[in-house]
């Protein structure tokens, strides 16, 4: 871990002193734990979205409708950013749900289940694509009609999915996807 960047720091920025007071944190942290080796590079880079997720989120939050944070976490998709960027949109307890499979509860928890199945390289799906077709909101939850596009080492396919979110303090607290499972497997292959 390097010092932080002389542009990054202004000692009249209260952002700015932050951004060091966390980078040097973060380097105690290592020290204190006896190096990286210890801790996991998803840690990391989760513990480092969830700072900047942090940070931008609070000033969107004030002023953005749930129907706008679904709009933007849908975009990300598209946009090829890891997981623990994606799961930064998510409360700490937040559930992730894709009907008819088991529950994924917390926001780490849903950072690794996004990056167990987006993986470069074979059989891994490469990216996906939300083409929000229709959207709807009604106070807190909002409802899409999507067209998720999967991207594979040798082909890409589609399969329709309905998405229920569910929005608290500028979060998602729950997403729920319902689509046909035999559609993905026979798709996938």
């Amino acid at each position: 871990m390097g010092e932080v960047p002389e542009k990054l720091v202004n000692d009249n920025d209260l952002d700015s002193r932050t951004e060091m007071s966390h980078w040097r944190s973060r380097r105690t942290f290592l020290y204190a734990v006896g190096g990286a080796a210890i801790v996991s590079a998803a840690g990391l880079a989760l513990m480092g979205a969830q700072r900047s997720a942090t940070k931008i989120d609070h000033r969107r939050s004030q002023m953005e409708s749930p129907i706008e944070l679904v709009r933007r976490f849908c975009a990300a998709w598209s946009e090829n950013i890891g997981a623990a960027e994606l799961a930064a949109f998510f409360t700490d307890d937040a559930v992730y749900h894709n009907i008819p499979l088991e529950p994924v509860i917390g926001r780490e928890a849903i950072a690794n289940n996004i990056a167990s199945f987006i993986r470069p390289g074979a059989p891994g799906v490469e990216g996906i694509q939300f083409r929000v077709i229709n959207i709807a909101a009604n106070g807190s939850v909002v409802m899409t009609e999507r067209v998720d596009v999967f991207k594979l080492p040798n082909k890409s396919f589609e399969l329709p999915v309905m998405g229920t979110f569910e929005v608290s303090d500028g979060k998602i607290s729950a997403w729920r996807d319902y689509f046909d499972t035999n559609q993905f497997a026979s798709r996938s292959k």
